[in-house]
């Protein structure tokens, strides 16, 4: 993925997987690409680049988007997918009860919270990926009472929520692009 000094290898692993795959596969594909993604682009940070929010008033971050989809996976795959009892893994002091809030709020340049963050996101992920590898199919069902995820507060296939979480990377990849542009210039992959 990286050189030794930080910059990007000629081999990158987003690009040596399935083709010409079925539905499940191009799924699963598209999703594992997204998650690898964002390692790259927060690879070879620190903790205090890591936290470094992008422009007043926003209090976006690297590290608060990491924080921020460790809660969507987890939202959506053992809260909606799963049927879990999966309290939120970051709140905000401010907010106790928001959704979401912790995730940016937070989001502080100390190494463990750092650390904290990848591994809560990493669990997800494993969670997430060991749930769609088990599934009979992308036509199971889950939950959404509290229409978290736009199904109007009713069931949710498998298949949405692949595409949801697809989208839900995608529209943060840009946010994370800029943010690591801002930090030490790099761009591309």
């Amino acid at each position: 993925m990286f050189t030794a000094d930080g910059r990007p290898s000629d081999d990158d692993p987003r690009e040596h997987g399935p083709t010409l795959g079925d539905e499940h596969t191009t799924l699963v594909e598209a999703l594992r690409s997204a998650r690898l993604t964002l390692e790259m682009k927060c690879a070879g940070l620190d903790a205090e680049a890591m936290a470094r929010r992008s422009v007043e008033p926003s209090t976006m971050s690297l590290l608060g988007l990491v924080r921020h989809l460790a809660e969507i996976e987890r939202a959506t795959f053992r809260e909606t997918m799963a049927g879990q009892d999966a309290p939120r893994l970051f709140r905000s002091e401010t907010d106790p009860d928001g959704d979401f809030d912790g995730d940016f709020d937070g989001a502080v340049a100390d190494p463990r919270v750092v650390a904290e963050a990848w591994e809560a996101w990493r669990a997800e992920v494993d969670f997430a990926t060991r749930f769609v590898a088990e599934a009979p199919s992308l036509d199971i069902t889950g939950d959404d009472p509290l229409n978290r995820h736009g199904t109007g507060g009713g069931q949710m296939s498998l298949r949405e929520a692949l595409v949801g979480m697809i989208w839900e990377y995608g529209r943060h990849m840009g946010h994370v692009d800029l943010l690591r542009e801002r930090i030490d210039g790099r761009i591309g992959q």
